[in-house]
Protein backbone atom coordinates (compact mmCIF):
# COMPACT_ATOMS: atom_id res chain seq x y z
CA UNK A 1 0.00 0.00 0.00
CA UNK A 2 1.21 3.43 -1.20
CA UNK A 3 1.82 5.72 1.68
CA UNK A 4 1.90 9.80 1.79
CA UNK A 5 4.93 9.78 3.71
CA UNK A 6 6.53 7.38 0.96
CA UNK A 7 5.72 9.62 -1.89
CA UNK A 8 6.54 12.74 -0.48
CA UNK A 9 10.16 10.69 0.43
CA UNK A 10 10.87 10.15 -3.50
CA UNK A 11 9.42 13.80 -4.12
CA UNK A 12 11.80 14.60 -1.99
CA UNK A 13 14.60 13.47 -4.62
CA UNK A 14 13.08 15.72 -7.31
CA UNK A 15 14.96 18.86 -8.06
CA UNK A 16 14.20 22.19 -10.29
CA UNK A 17 17.32 21.82 -12.13
CA UNK A 18 17.58 25.59 -11.94
CA UNK A 19 17.62 25.54 -8.30
CA UNK A 20 19.63 23.55 -5.53
CA UNK A 21 16.34 22.69 -3.49
CA UNK A 22 14.38 19.68 -3.88
CA UNK A 23 10.83 20.50 -5.13
CA UNK A 24 9.14 19.56 -1.89
CA UNK A 25 10.74 22.40 0.10
CA UNK A 26 10.48 24.72 -2.58
CA UNK A 27 6.78 24.25 -2.27
CA UNK A 28 6.31 23.44 -5.44
CA UNK A 29 3.93 20.31 -4.74
CA UNK A 30 0.03 21.14 -4.31
CA UNK A 31 -1.03 18.18 -3.18
CA UNK A 32 -1.30 14.31 -4.36
CA UNK A 33 -4.00 11.30 -4.49
CA UNK A 34 -3.19 7.96 -4.23
CA UNK A 35 -5.82 5.91 -5.56
CA UNK A 36 -5.41 2.00 -5.67
CA UNK A 37 -1.71 1.64 -6.86
CA UNK A 38 -1.87 5.01 -8.70
CA UNK A 39 -0.27 8.44 -7.55
CA UNK A 40 -1.31 11.36 -9.28
CA UNK A 41 1.13 14.72 -7.76
CA UNK A 42 -0.41 18.58 -8.60
CA UNK A 43 2.34 21.19 -8.64
CA UNK A 44 3.42 24.19 -10.10
CA UNK A 45 6.73 25.85 -11.19
CA UNK A 46 8.49 28.58 -9.88
CA UNK A 47 6.96 30.47 -13.19
CA UNK A 48 4.77 30.37 -15.81
CA UNK A 49 7.43 30.58 -19.00
CA UNK A 50 9.75 27.88 -17.05
CA UNK A 51 10.93 24.88 -19.97
CA UNK A 52 11.31 22.77 -17.17
CA UNK A 53 7.92 21.67 -16.33
CA UNK A 54 8.12 18.33 -18.71
CA UNK A 55 11.68 17.35 -17.43
CA UNK A 56 10.53 17.97 -13.93
CA UNK A 57 6.94 15.64 -14.16
CA UNK A 58 8.94 13.20 -16.20
CA UNK A 59 11.35 12.55 -13.23
CA UNK A 60 8.50 12.49 -10.94
CA UNK A 61 6.56 10.20 -12.77
CA UNK A 62 9.61 7.92 -12.86
CA UNK A 63 10.66 7.59 -9.22
CA UNK A 64 6.92 6.74 -8.54
CA UNK A 65 6.79 3.92 -10.80
CA UNK A 66 10.16 2.62 -8.80
CA UNK A 67 8.06 2.39 -6.01
CA UNK A 68 7.18 -1.44 -5.84
CA UNK A 69 3.41 -0.57 -5.15
CA UNK A 70 2.85 2.04 -7.50
CA UNK A 71 1.40 0.96 -11.45
CA UNK A 72 0.43 4.16 -12.42
CA UNK A 73 1.83 8.17 -12.06
CA UNK A 74 1.22 11.32 -13.32
CA UNK A 75 1.76 14.86 -12.83
CA UNK A 76 -0.39 17.58 -13.09
CA UNK A 77 0.99 21.17 -13.23
CA UNK A 78 -1.53 23.52 -12.01
CA UNK A 79 -1.19 27.75 -11.41
CA UNK A 80 -3.75 28.38 -9.12
CA UNK A 81 -2.38 29.55 -6.27
CA UNK A 82 0.41 31.23 -8.04
CA UNK A 83 3.75 29.86 -6.57
CA UNK A 84 5.71 32.33 -4.55
CA UNK A 85 8.70 32.36 -2.14
CA UNK A 86 7.09 32.12 1.02
CA UNK A 87 6.14 29.01 -0.18
CA UNK A 88 9.65 27.45 0.41
CA UNK A 89 10.25 25.85 3.81
CA UNK A 90 12.63 27.38 6.26
CA UNK A 91 15.31 24.72 4.98
CA UNK A 92 15.10 26.17 1.37
CA UNK A 93 15.03 29.58 2.10
CA UNK A 94 18.53 28.85 4.02
CA UNK A 95 19.68 27.19 1.39
CA UNK A 96 19.14 29.65 -0.89
CA UNK A 97 20.29 32.55 1.21
CA UNK A 98 16.84 34.21 1.73
CA UNK A 99 16.78 34.63 5.48
CA UNK A 100 14.21 37.18 6.26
Amino acid sequence: MLSEDEIYEVLRECYDPELPVNIVDLGLIYGLEISDHAVTVRMTLTAPGCTMGTMIASAIEDKLLGLPDCERAQVEIVWEPPWTPHRMSEEARKQLGLDD
